[in-house]
This record gives structure tokens, C-alpha cells and sequence, in this order.
């Protein structure tokens, strides 16, 4: 039996007006708003753990990550049981093809919608399997033993050069966006997982205020999802902010 503690925080932040964040917790969409809750999974089971950061500015970004989480809910809840890593990992991509079109489609039938794009980072734990899927920029961590790790790569020119020591704005990688070869980095984390462990989802909100140093002192001090968005915040919160933290109890 594997027990999952988690906090989700999504905030606006002190310079935007919207928020543009979403994030995803099973059935539950969060966005301005926070959210606690404990799960326990059984090897059938199966749970989507997401944050989105729409782009595209008012009425565009915010549609972008909602639209692309409220598929991707339907879509992951509608898969078979019983698929292998590498079926998963088909069932994956026609997801993202299918996305695109979606998003793509709407800002072509509706120019308001135009351009409107959305990272996706999330932890998915499918038939007693975990898994960690990444578009763009936003990041999955792991605290384990006192120590931070970021997992993902950014999809961003610092990316590109391999630096992990500051941010570009300027990604590479997205959901719609006018990204016409969009791909998603999926990894199998199953054998990895350890109890104690600590997984960090977050917009670059929280990453562009706070260095992987600061990010490890809060956790190491039992920050949850809402306290992490709130030191943001106050280092200056240029953008939107969404955490989700998960917590993992192997018995």
C-alpha cells in the first residue's frame, strides 16, 4: 500500500491581474484557491498529479492550461488497465497530438484564443506504476534525505545549454503555443520511489523566485504547497504561482 499526503496551492501572484496556473489533483482543478488531501493507492488505482502555466495573456493562457488539464483528465481516466510502460507511453503522445489540435483549433476559429499555449509537468501513478511526464518549463523536484533534485529538464534555451543555475523565459517546448513539434519527456519513476520521499510540482512562479538552496531550507523546515506559494510571494511574485507537494508513505 502506498499513502500520499498533498498540498496544492495555485496563486495569482503580486504583478499579474489573472492566473494563468492551473493545477490537477485527481478529480480536483485548483487555481486561486489551495487544496489538502490523503490518498491511498492500491496497484489498480490510478491518480494525476499536474500543474499547468497557460501563456497567451487574459482570457488566453488561463483557457490554454484549463482546456489542457480538463482532457487530460477525461483522457487518463479513459485509458485500459493492464498497458506497459511503452503503451503507456503511446497512449501518451496521441494524447499530445490530439491536444495540440484542440488547442491549435480554437485559436484558429477564435481569435482571442490565438497563439494561446500552456506548459504541462506532472506525477501520474498508473496500475501500481509512477511515471513523470514534462512539456516545458515547469518543474518536477524530489526532496529525499534533506537534499533537492530537480528530475525534469527544462524545456527553455537554458535548458538547451544544460544550465540549471537560472531560468530563460523563452521555452523551447509547449502544449499549443504555436509550437508546431511538441513532445513530452516521459520517464518511469516506479523502482525510485522511496517512503519519506517528497515530490515538488511547481510553476516557473515558484522556481524564478526561489533558488533550489531557499526551495530546500523551506522544505526542510515542513513547508506545504500554500507556505511555499507565500515566500514566493514575498520575494516579489512576478508571476503566477502553483505548488503541488506529495508525500510518500510506502507500507
Amino acid at each position: 500500500m502506498i499513502e500520499l499526503e498533498i498540498s496544492a496551492a495555485s496563486r495569482v501572484g503580486c504583478v499579474r491581474h489573472d492566473n494563468e496556473d492551473m493545477i490537477l489533483v485527481g478529480y480536483q482543478f485548483i487555481r486561486d484557491d489551495e487544496y489538502h488531501t490523503h490518498i491511498e493507492l492500491g496497484d489498480k488505482d490510478r491518480l494525476m498529479m499536474a500543474v499547468a502555466d497557460g501563456m497567451g495573456g487574459h482570457k488566453s493562457g488561463d483557457v490554454a492550461s484549463s482546456d489542457t488539464l480538463h482532457n487530460l483528465q477525461f483522457y487518463f481516466s479513459d485509458l485500459p488497465v493492464g498497458l506497459d510502460a511503452g503503451a503507456f507511453n503511446e497512449m501518451v503522445v496521441e494524447w499530445l497530438d490530439s491536444v495540440n489540435m484542440m488547442i491549435d483549433s480554437k485559436g484558429n476559429s477564435d481569435e482571442q484564443f490565438k497563439g494561446m499555449g500552456t506548459t504541462l509537468v506532472a506525477l501520474v501513478y498508473y496500475d501500481g506504476d509512477f511515471y513523470s511526464l514534462n512539456c516545458g518549463d515547469s518543474r518536477l523536484y524530489r526532496f529525499r534525505d534533506d537534499e533537492l533534485i530537480q528530475l525534469t529538464t527544462d524545456h527553455s534555451l537554458d535548458g538547451m545549454m544544460g544550465s540549471r543555475e537560472k531560468h530563460s523565459s523563452v521555452i523551447t517546448n509547449c502544449i499549443g503555443g504555436g509550437c508546431t513539434h511538441s513532445y513530452i519527456d516521459l520517464v518511469q519513476m516506479t523502482q525510485d520511489i522511496r517512503d519519506g520521499d517528497i515530490y515538488l510540482l511547481c510553476s516557473d512562479g515558484l522556481s524564478d523566485m526561489m533558488s533550489d538552496h531557499r526551495l530546500n531550507v523551506y522544505l526542510s523546515e515542513g513547508a506545504d504547497a500554500n507556505g511555499l506559494c507565500d515566500a514566493a510571494i514575498t520575494r516579489g511574485g512576478y508571476d503566477n504561482v502553483s505548488v503541488c507537494l506529495i508525500k510518500v508513505k510506502k507500507q
